[in-house]
């Protein structure tokens, strides 16, 4: 089934949304992480959108999505959660199940948290509410990376050694991730999709500060949960996984093995447990 595309205006930015399936059918909120697109959940979107309407969207500053003039305030999570809400409104979606993949995930989390919220079912991929400062520091040391290349061939082969932690994907995988993960440069050369001011709503908390945790919202979240984490996660250990678990009753856990952060949705496995959590989702 082929995508469509829409670009809404949410906040007086505008948001590049990849749509999949028939508006009419029950919606599927996608959200990517933090230096990725909408377009990581293709392979997934595709195979739901027979039976869902999948909405894909990529975050300000990502993809073909607009760039932030306020990077400090504006790519933050709780500004992400305000884009959503807007941008639900504006699709007329009502009730959702959302699937995040960790920043997707967070936003998720903080969404699900609200009164009347539109969410009524959320699979959360690698990533609960308190992240590990190790793991931030880790992010935070490549998300201000931008690699050039010549040709999107050497792009993928960068992409292949930076996220081999995704475990085993197809060649046909890493081609359309190169393809979705780049644009050009105005020598003509290729670089990474994203806006570089994204480290400046990034930041690794000091270790004499307490950093803050989502375990509040975690608690107030009334609807049926997935937690999905990749085995050699360092964003999401097993330990608060566990605790994940213990302190939301509404929560399953699907813990993949040769995986770290993050898995990407996207072998038959994967899909599989996707859509059998949907089928055992109340009507």
């Amino acid at each position: 089934m082929n995508s469509t595309h829409q670009f809404i205006r949410c906040h007086d930015l505008e948001v590049h949304v990849t749509c999949w399936g028939d508006s009419s059918s029950p919606a599927i909120v996608m959200w990517h992480g933090l230096t990725r697109t909408g377009r990581d959940f293709d392979e997934l979107a595709r195979g739901l959108a027979r039976d869902y309407y999948v909405i894909c969207p990529d975050t300000i500053g990502r993809g073909l999505s607009q760039w932030s003039q306020q990077p400090e305030q504006q790519y933050v999570i709780p500004f992400y959660v305000q884009l959503a809400k807007q941008l639900l409104h504006a699709l007329a979606i009502q009730s959702c199940v959302w699937i995040g993949t960790s920043m997707g995930g967070l936003i998720g989390i903080l969404l699900a948290s609200e009164e009347n919220t539109p969410i009524k079912a959320l699979l959360v991929n690698d990533v609960g509410p308190e992240l590990p400062r190790e793991a931030i520091q880790r992010i935070s040391d490549y998300i201000g990376i931008q690699p050039v290349f010549d040709t999107v061939t050497q792009l993928e082969q960068w992409l292949k050694s930076v996220y081999v932690t995704f475990g085993k994907n197809s060649e046909e995988f890493w081609c359309r991730m190169a393809m979705t993960s780049s644009r050009r440069l105005a020598d003509g050369r290729i670089t990474l999709h994203y806006d570089p001011a994204i480290t400046k709503g990034f930041s690794v908390p000091d270790e004499q500060d307490e950093q803050p945790t989502l375990w509040a919202q975690w608690q107030a979240i009334s609807c049926p949960i997935l937690i999905v984490r990749g085995e050699k996660s360092d964003l999401l250990s097993q330990k608060q996984l566990e605790q994940m678990c213990l302190s939301q009753p509404n929560a399953q856990k699907v813990s993949l093995a040769g995986i770290g952060h993050a898995p990407t949705l996207v072998d038959d496995q994967q899909q599989q447990f996707i859509h059998d959590w949907l089928k055992s989702l109340p009507a």
